[in-house]
């Protein structure tokens, strides 16, 4: 066979091997499908438009701290959590609670979040979506009645705690005290209980005045493990 003919064989064998080994484009994203989904895990988080600080100047401004104490919460610390959808373009969505704290809690951070305008879209692929956001809120009741000092402020743990109970001008020897779960026992020391928990959760410790039988106050307290 005469060479000429041959060389364009074997020209186009290269060629197709070497087209062979070139890596194929990704297939292109399907913009319907992020248009549609709800991210749960994201690059950048939605944010409240500012950040962190123009979210605290907003919670003081509109929120209503006293909603707790108002209807008759015990001592203690509160932390509200609510679930919502922000949407590529800012809007929210599906605002529901994921705690049951009550006391009006929940309502009243369901309204300031309702009324919260739009908020900084998430970003996933340096592209807007829809994403969830978990917000919480924290209501601190106190009352200067009485304190019961812990390792942690309003936190138990489960197993062994030792608490201290201070009641102003009280007798500390009057002082009875009751728990919603588990046990609670005075020491030799006075003001000083030992409190044995199994569970975690929230529990709600009652102090009563027993010289004329009153009850002074009521604190609840979350239960967490141990590390």
């Amino acid at each position: 066979m005469p060479l000429y003919k041959i060389l364009p064989v074997l020209l186009l064998f290269c060629f197709t091997n070497l087209t062979a080994q070139v890596p194929q484009p990704p297939p292109p994203i399907d913009s319907v499908m992020l248009d549609n989904k709800i991210f749960t895990k994201v690059e950048v988080e939605a944010d409240f438009p500012g950040g962190n600080d123009a979210w605290r100047k907003y919670l003081i401004k509109n929120l209503n701290p006293d909603v707790p104490a108002n209807n008759n919460a015990p001592v203690g610390k509160f932390t509200v959590v609510v679930k919502f959808v922000v949407s590529k373009d800012g809007s929210l969505s599906g605002i529901q609670a994921e705690t049951n704290m009550g006391y009006g809690m929940e309502q009243e951070v369901l309204r300031i979040i309702q009324r919260s305008g739009n908020w900084a879209p998430a970003y996933q692929n340096k592209r807007p979506v829809n994403a969830y956001r978990r917000q919480p809120v924290t209501f601190l009741v106190e009352d200067d009645g009485f304190t019961i000092n812990t390792k942690q402020p309003y936190t138990l743990f489960a197993g062994e705690n030792m608490i201290y109970v201070d009641a102003g001008k009280r007798n500390k020897g009057n002082l009875r005290l009751s728990i919603s779960e588990g046990t609670i026992t005075p020491t030799d020391d006075e003001g000083y209980y030992i409190v044995r928990l199994k569970e975690t959760g929230r529990v709600i410790i009652n102090i009563f005045n027993t010289k004329n039988n009153h009850k002074i106050g009521a604190a609840s307290f979350e239960v967490k493990k141990k590390d």
